[in-house]
């Protein structure tokens, strides 16, 4: 398939700059992938379309505030400092990238208010940097001053400064492992009591983690798919997680229901040859387009994507292009947000 197969017009989007509140009043557009057809409900109706024994795997990633905004040393020019990914906790180094870049050279430092100094040690690209943070104090001590002094780094569409309530509203609310610096946005839907009324409904939670980058707003470039090439992101899943799945794989009239594409992504890269999930951590840069088969995932929650993104083309292969494409028609005419902050999707 072709990069043009997956455009659609995005001209009358409804792209909300704010989560609904409470997160489960969110539109729900509910996709039978068999039958082709469409119902409109709203997301606290999930637990109605999930069965006793049925899986739900979900990304425990946390975003972290990413955005450092500082000085540079002698000049006290202003300098914005968008960390990526921790290269080295020991040497306290992360690749990250700068603004603006042609004044930011190594060996130049950088000062976060009075709290925080990181010098430059090499270049990587033409806007980025490594930068070790010069801290007197354990890394659990830096994570906490990153913490307090960052912004949270709120997607390009987005057009409006972060604030302090992002830290908790740009988040699920199931986020416990650091990393992160793009939220698993379709689990934002969820809130406590909903994740409690699948418990209480018997449904089995399973949690993976995979650490999204900055490459998820990244736009493919290429009209032939296989010459894209994905940014690697970390992942990791554990062997009870693993255990809880294959059992529900084992059994075939359970399903395993997936919730996002990072969650998807580090699923279908821990596959085993015979259809089974392997305990497993390290990087991915699966990408899946049609016509990808799925092995583990059986259903989908996710979002309404950007055209001819990464994303449309994974959600594609697991319900068909043309059925995911009219589904955004009708999303248009039912007024359906999109994008991180928009509406849910339950592909069955």
């Amino acid at each position: 398939m072709k990069l043009t197969d997956f455009k659609f017009d995005a001209e009358s989007l409804i792209v909300p700059q704010y989560g609904t509140e409470p997160r489960d009043a969110a539109k729900l557009m509910v996709l039978n992938r068999y039958e082709k057809k469409i119902e409109h409900k709203t997301f606290s109706d999930l637990p109605d379309y999930l069965n006793e024994g049925d899986c739900l795997v979900y990304n425990n990633t946390k975003v972290f505030p990413a955005r450092l905004n500082g000085k540079k040393e002698k000049t006290e020019a202003t300098v914005e400092v968008f960390l990526l990914r921790e290269l080295q906790p020991e040497n306290m180094l992360w690749d990250v990238l700068v603004e603006p870049a042609r004044k930011i050279r190594i060996g130049n430092k950088l000062y976060f208010g009075d709290e925080l100094v990181a010098e430059v040690v090499d270049n990587t690209t033409s806007r980025g940097r490594t930068i070790r943070f010069l801290f007197d104090g354990p890394n659990s001590e830096l994570y906490e001053t990153l913490d307090s002094i960052g912004e949270m780094p709120l997607p390009p569409y987005i057009q409006r400064e972060s604030t302090t309530a992002d830290k908790n509203r740009y988040q699920t609310v199931f986020a416990t492992e650091r990393g992160a610096v793009a939220a698993p946005t379709s689990g934002m839907h969820f809130t406590k009591e909903l994740m409690d009324k699948l418990r209480n409904k018997g449904v089995i939670l399973a949690p993976v983690t995979l650490h999204i980058g900055w490459g998820a707003y990244r736009n493919v470039e290429v009209e032939d798919l296989t010459k894209h090439r994905m940014d690697s992101e970390n992942y990791f899943i554990s062997a009870e997680s693993c255990d809880a799945i294959n059992e529900v794989l084992l059994n075939k009239r359970k399903r395993v229901v997936v919730l996002g594409s990072s969650t998807a992504r580090a699923l279908e890269t821990s596959t085993t040859a015979a259809g089974q999930l392997k305990p497993s951590t390290g990087w991915t840069d699966k990408f899946m387009y049609p016509p990808y088969e799925f092995k583990i995932t059986q259903g989908f929650v996710t979002n309404f994507h950007h055209p001819e993104s990464t994303l449309l083309m994974m959600i594609s292969s697991f319900c068909g292009r043309e059925h995911i494409l009219n589904a955004y028609e009708v999303a248009k005419q039912e007024d359906y947000r999109f994008f991180s902050f928009g509406d849910g999707m339950f592909i069955r």
